[in-house]
């Protein structure tokens, strides 16, 4: 329970998407809202700043005078944080940031909750997009920014609740899933794969936690499971409520018939009430156009501006949950046709004559192959060169370093960061970028460790080819890598 008269809530570590998240949506409730963090940098910095909320940095008992009625501990915060001390040390009210979502925005709504190792920010967007566009007014939150939107957020007036649901733990208090706070009425689960090495210890500790978010979905309610993963498949069979699969094969759900190519993105809308698009876009973009099935019954077709499998899989997931709440599928295919993307997922940062350069999120061995490879699909022959930065959790640890060889390898040229502070990691346990670069080299590719981003642009400069595709793989800042990319790329080829 919230405590009473709550008027000033102060989060700590507000710059994490879904902290960021929160602070706006709570400003726009009107509640006064402040914050803090070590690492600030855009999106989230910019989305901030655009709604004039605070940030001071760095960490600082100085920044909980006056004293907050509330104080929002991220899950990233730790024992030791200077803020955590002091809320603790005065007996300040403190909650976790998925308790109050739950109490203030989730509670006596319909939740829907989307989750899943991979592909859970794009879903959840594409599911937002899909059923605003039709008019449904839900609100929503994303771990990420959608561009129909432009936030990663939104408060609807109907009773529809939809949200992206994490695995990660909640806080230093609550070790607990953050998904397993939002009271879900129905769930999709796109995939489950081993993730978050520092918490968990093998993908049956993960499936554990996902058998316990199936487990209070209502006899009532929706689990819309990714057949093509075979620990969700085992989730699955401990529902008590309907289960229906989804994926590209045989399934309850189908998408067969997948076909990739480029397209003019004529109106990739921005979202006004009442379901109006639509700013047009002329750029070219990767698409691929499929059938939804249903039963073996074919619905339709339809064409997504996004590339790769992995997307297709997305957009059958939230088409599958528009359909289910009664969207007309023309409107569905419409809606799809209209979908902008999510900034950081595979974002088109400019195009410098005939070179791409694109900012991707992924940090896992599985994203990266599914990134690259639908790259490849739609741009056979050309070069990609890629930049990576170890900087997740998983991503610093040696468990996958042979997986990111492999995935890395559908790239020509590999360049990879140190780790992203490193000392955060045992020395046992910690990725050594030169094996990668080892492997990537016995596989044949072109592979380099740099230890700053400036000499990453340094090496690239004599040597990307026009044309060319070059890919930022990074979830977080890398240094400010996009911008002195875009300037040696616009130097040397012109464009934007």
């Amino acid at each position: 329970m919230l405590p009473q008269d709550v008027r000033h809530i102060h989060l700590i570590g507000i710059c994490g998407t879904a902290m960021a998240t929160l602070a706006a949506m709570l400003q726009e409730r009107g509640f006064r809202v402040t914050g803090s963090d070590q690492n600030v940098y855009p999106p989230m910095s910019t989305f901030l700043q655009e709604r004039a909320i605070a940030v001071a940095s760095p960490f600082s008992k100085e920044n909980l005078i006056p004293k907050p009625d509330l104080v929002v501990v991220g899950n990233a915060m730790s024992r030791g944080n200077v803020e955590v001390e002091a809320a603790l040390n005065e007996r300040m009210n403190y909650i976790s940031s998925a308790d109050l979502m739950r109490e203030i925005f989730i509670r006596g709504k319909n939740s829907v909750v989307i989750t899943g190792t991979h592909g859970k920010t794009t879903t959840t967007s594409l599911a937002a997009w899909l059923v605003s566009f039709a008019g449904l007014d839900p609100t929503f939150m994303v771990g990420g920014i959608p561009k129909n939107f432009q936030s990663s957020y939104r408060l609807g007036k109907s009773d529809l609740f939809m949200c992206e649901g994490d695995e990660y733990d909640t806080a230093f208090f609550d070790k607990t899933p953050k998904f397993l706070h939002y009271l879900p009425t129905s769930v999709v689960i796109n995939n489950i794969e081993f993730d978050h090495a520092d918490i968990y210890s093998s993908l049956d500790e993960i499936e554990l936690q996902f058998r316990r978010l199936v487990n209070i979905i209502p006899e009532n309610g929706l689990l819309l499971a990714g057949a093509e993963s075979e620990p969700v498949v085992r989730v699955a069979q401990r529902a008590f409520c309907a289960v229906q699969t989804f994926g590209i094969g045989d399934f309850y759900w189908s998408a067969r018939n997948l076909e990739p190519h480029a397209q003019k993105a004529g109106h990739s809308g921005v979202y006004a009430r009442g379901g109006e698009s639509a700013v047009s876009q002329a750029e070219e973009t990767p698409g691929i156009s499929f059938d939804i099935y249903r039963e073996d019954r074919k619905l339709g077709h339809v064409a997504l501006p996004m590339a790769g499998e992995h997307n297709v899989r997305n957009a059958l997931a939230a088409s599958a949950l528009a359909l289910n709440l009664g969207i007309n599928f023309d409107v569905v295919a419409e809606g799809l046709s209209r979908f902008a993307g999510v900034k950081r997922r595979l974002d088109l940062v400019g195009k410098f004559g005939g070179v791409r350069l694109f900012d991707d999120f992924a940090h896992h061995p599985t994203a990266v192959r599914e990134t690259l490879s639908g790259l490849r699909a739609l741009h056979p022959g050309l070069p990609i060169y890629v930049a990576f930065e170890p900087r997740s959790a998983t991503s610093r640890r040696r468990i996958f370093q042979q997986d990111f060889a492999q995935s890395l390898s559908l790239a020509d040229t590999v360049l990879l960061s140190d780790l992203f502070d490193p000392a955060k990691i045992a020395d046992q346990e910690r990725l050594d970028p030169s094996v990668v670069v080892s492997h990537l080299r016995q596989l044949g590719r072109q592979a380099e460790v740099f230890s700053s981003p400036d000499d990453i642009v340094e090496y690239l400069k004599p040597r990307v080819v026009d044309p060319s595709l070059v890919v930022v793989m990074s979830n977080g800042g890398f240094g400010g890598i996009h911008q002195k990319l875009s300037l040696m790329l616009a130097e040397r080829f012109g464009g934007r």
